[in-house]
């Protein structure tokens, strides 16, 4: 999502000035006693970069997936047809190829990867809550354009920027969410072209709160922006605007391994707007990129290596049997619980810290609908 302003009452409100307001406010909250995190976060560690992208097309980057001769990445704009395309990069970050959509996508959030190279773009973003489906396209490693399958959630119209496919090909919505838990989502049948499928809830989790800094104070670390799954599928990561959770994943599944596992958090401190995450495919790194619209004149997006955290000694993380994606998808799990992470506790300064999440809610749309 582009966050070029936020809007209250119908009036626009620039996003420095509603960093500006909630970093002031969140000293107030700051008397609240934090209960401890549900993971422990290690120590910042300086990004380093591997390389800008130049091309003027991609300058809303919402999703990224490497892959063996560089990434691939998408934008989450869809007014201008240039931008409208599946960006493939080379090592250098240099563009090497576009495919376009067959028709157009209406937000598209987030990239998953199969295990057989399947690129599937998550067309998933509503800012305003008002779709009545939403969409992945997959490409097949052999296709010239993707195929469109559409979804429909079992309640009401969700936002989301967040996307795993686990290592049966079966793909997982993660919603934006807004107070640190976000609710999951699978399909109930096999997807097919041309026809909706039903989601499933199939669990939550709550994020464990943090003080990383970020361009949106408290709430840029209580939301989900985006999602990667490590390439030998032990490991999965979400990520907010501050940080990045990893969590240990055990015979391959990915719903337990999010709703009761305890995650592992790499801080990634004042990335511009952070909504792009994925794996190196060595699996030993995680590799972020910001958008770049509404930053300084000049700037690009670079992608940003830090260290990927390891299963805690004694613990290691299940591997799990490698089977080739395909488009027929097994019926989703049952519905999990609500995961270990633990939430912030309001003992003391309640009525502070519930304020600030109203305003913060008020805030939180986007001043148009861009579709």
């Amino acid at each position: 999502m582009r966050v070029r302003g936020w809007v209250t009452r119908g009036r626009r409100v620039r996003t420095t000035a509603v960093a500006a307001l909630l970093a002031g406010t969140a000293s107030m909250a700051g008397a609240v006693p934090a209960a401890p995190a549900a993971g422990a976060a290690r120590a910042a560690t300086a990004a380093e970069p591997v390389c800008e992208i130049r091309d003027k097309r991609l300058n809303e980057l919402s999703g990224m997936v490497a892959t063996d001769d560089g990434y691939v990445v998408v934008n989450d704009g869809a007014d201008d047809e240039a931008r409208r395309r599946i960006f493939f990069l080379d090592k250098n970050c240099a563009v090497a190829r576009t495919v376009s959509y067959p028709s157009r996508p209406r937000d598209t959030e987030d990239v998953a990867i199969g295990r057989d190279g399947t690129i599937w773009v998550a067309d998933i973003g509503d800012n305003d809550r008002n779709r009545e489906t939403i969409a992945l396209w997959r490409l097949a490693p052999s296709a010239d354009e993707p195929v469109l399958y559409r979804m429909t959630y079992p309640d009401n119209p969700h936002d989301a920027e967040a996307l795993l496919v686990d290592a049966d090909g079966r793909p997982l919505v993660i919603t934006k969410g807004g107070s640190g838990a976000v609710v999951l989502y699978r399909p109930t049948t096999a997807l097919k072209a041309g026809a909706t499928t039903p989601l499933a809830t199939v669990g939550k989790v709550v994020l464990p709160p943090t003080t990383t800094s970020n361009p949106f104070s408290f709430v840029g670390r209580s939301v989900v922006t985006g999602a990667a799954s490590a390439p030998d599928g032990r490991r999965v990561a979400l990520r907010s605007y501050a940080d990045a959770f990893e969590y240990d994943v055990t015979g391959g599944d990915v719903v337990a391994a999010l709703t009761s596992g305890t995650p592992r958090i790499t801080p990634l401190p004042d990335e511009p707007q952070g909504e792009s995450i994925t794996y190196s495919r060595d699996g030993r790194s995680l590799l972020t990129v910001s958008e770049s619209a509404d930053q300084p004149a000049g700037s690009r997006p670079t992608i940003l290596r830090y260290p990927a955290t390891a299963a805690p000694a004694g613990h290691p993380a299940e591997s799990t049997t490698a089977v080739p994606p395909s488009a027929a998808a097994s019926p989703a799990a049952q519905a999990a619980g609500i995961g270990g992470a633990q939430v912030w506790s309001l003992a003391a300064g309640a009525g502070t810290l519930l304020a600030l999440l109203a305003v913060a809610g008020l805030l939180w749309r986007r001043h148009t609908d861009r579709r």
